[in-house]
């Protein structure tokens, strides 16, 4: 088995479309950091002027009428029909500071994992290619049957290409990963804040990265070998994004737990937020709608993504073994 995998890594690192997708990876990340630097530097000292002179004239403003404004708007609450907020939040009108004024500091803390979540999306989707063109390719070509006649076992050529396809991305991942923290670090540490950073939490973030980028790779290796065809994987995949996640998803609201999409990012960011609408008639007959935050946990992304591997590999598996591969 450990000289099978050996041999399914160096046929996968020696074909084309792997250095392809690995290049046009490579080419995504530095485009990310070069996006980054740019949102990163502050404004111009002519920009700053302005930024200035806007918030003094807004506080003047607030100095003077506040005080008014909250009275006439507590004045008016009562006569406000239908769903509304709290008295003193709506008539609440806080005093402007100058720090929302202008750009805002880059900080490390709060770009890392939003860089690293779009990392994932690519790292994830060159895996799923590759490693469907990798298995595929043996089926279109008939490579297979020749292969199987060397070791007729199965069930060791099944493992030995999916452990492969696993394997060979854990590099890559932790490459573009690392590299993205680098560099997102050394900008904010130039251009913005470093400070807050909790470096446990950075390197939770970059091991789910490396997690589900070989996932992805084992997912496209499964889906390759059912159906045979990488062109089928990929219809696949852009079917699911389009029927489920955007147009199910969109009606059925209620199903947002059990999206991919959702749990995917549930994992890589550790609990992720989405929102429901709740509407309601009240006795007046008014129909209003109000919009309810809910959590996603990492928990039941892991477990999501877990179970669903699983059950991919050992389907893939039984069809493998017991399918004619011609």
């Amino acid at each position: 088995m450990i000289r099978l995998t050996g041999v399914e890594l160096r046929r996968l690192t020696a074909r084309r479309i792997t250095m392809i997708g690995v290049a046009g990876v490579v080419l995504i990340t530095a485009f990310l950091l070069f996006v980054t630097w740019r949102e990163a530097r502050p404004l111009s000292e002519v920009q700053q002027q302005q930024a200035r002179a806007q918030f003094e004239m807004a506080h003047k403003d607030w100095v003077e009428h506040h005080v008014q404004n909250e009275a006439e708007c507590r004045k008016s609450y009562d006569e406000i029909q239908g769903s509304k907020p709290p008295i003193d939040e709506m008539c609440s009108f806080p005093e402007p500071k100058a720090s929302e004024w202008g750009k805002p500091q880059a900080v490390f803390a709060e770009l890392l994992p939003t860089l690293l979540q779009g990392a994932s999306y690519f790292l994830l989707f060159a895996a799923f290619l590759i490693g469907a063109s990798f298995v595929a390719a043996e089926f279109s070509s008939g490579a297979i049957g020749n292969w199987l006649t060397f070791e007729p076992r199965r069930m060791r050529v099944y493992g030995s290409k999916i452990v492969a396809a696993g394997l060979w991305f854990v590099p890559v991942g932790l490459l573009v990963a690392g590299v993205v923290t680098l560099g997102t670090y050394l900008i904010t540490a130039q251009l913005g804040s470093t400070a807050g950073t909790d470096w446990s939490h950075v390197v939770g973030l970059v091991a789910r990265v490396v997690t589900t980028t070989a996932m992805g790779a084992v997912l496209g290796a499964v889906v390759g070998l059912v159906l045979r065809h990488t062109a089928a994987a990929i219809g696949l995949v852009m079917g699911y994004l389009v029927l489920v996640e955007a147009v199910f998803g969109n009606f059925l609201q209620s199903a947002q737990p059990w999206l991919l999409g959702r749990n995917f990012d549930a994992f890589v960011l550790h609990d992720t937020k989405y929102f429901l609408n709740k509407c309601t008639t009240d006795a007046s007959g008014n129909y209003t709608c109000d919009t309810i935050e809910k959590i996603l946990t990492f928990e039941h992304g892991a477990w999501y993504l877990g179970v669903l591997t699983l059950v991919a590999v050992l389907v893939a598996g039984a069809v493998f073994q017991r399918r004619d591969v011609n």
